[in-house]
């Protein structure tokens, strides 16, 4: 297979066929060469894709939701941050939580000097299952932990869905 077989302009419609393998094919190639990469580094104590991906996951906040017959509440762990530093916005069935995380560790002795920074933005969607009543939705904030309450618009509910028995023939 050459380079120009890859490329979506070259790709002719009998070749469509082939493109799930290729990519599965691309896919095990990747793995196989980040797999490398970690066990090179780690040799030298560095593992430089396991640490980019723990800070990633750093400024992703964890979230809690419950919902009863009148409310829908959502917790989510900000720590170390601050009120100023975060959003809370309801757009159409959307609950959407932004911010900006800035942390820095700072430690100074005789003959030792240690500063590490973190800065980074975060943004979670959580869809609502019926229709909140905006105007009286409360957010509170303290130790880290931000806690939304968000009453339902009454009668108001969104269908629970209906499971669909299939039948064989």
């Amino acid at each position: 297979m050459f380079f120009f077989d890859l490329l979506p302009t070259r790709r002719r419609s009998a070749d469509m066929r082939r493109t799930g393998a290729e990519l599965a094919n691309l896919t095990s190639f990747q793995q196989e060469m980040n797999r490398m990469f970690e066990d090179f580094f780690r040799g030298f104590g560095l593992a430089p894709f396991r640490e980019m991906e723990e800070r990633m996951i750093r400024f992703a906040p964890s979230i809690d939701v419950s919902e009863s017959s009148k409310e829908i509440k959502v917790t989510a762990e900000l720590p170390g941050m601050e009120e100023k530093d975060i959003s809370v916005t309801v757009e159409d069935d959307f609950l959407i939580l932004s911010g900006e995380k800035k942390e820095e560790k700072k430690e100074e002795k005789e003959e030792y000097y240690h500063r590490e920074m973190s800065y980074g933005s975060f943004r979670r969607v959580i869809p609502l299952t019926t229709k909140v009543e905006t105007d009286k939705i409360k957010a509170t904030f303290k130790k880290g932990l931000l806690m939304i309450t968000m009453p339902k618009v009454p009668g108001a509910e969104v269908g629970k869905g209906k499971k669909i028995e299939i039948k064989a023939q």
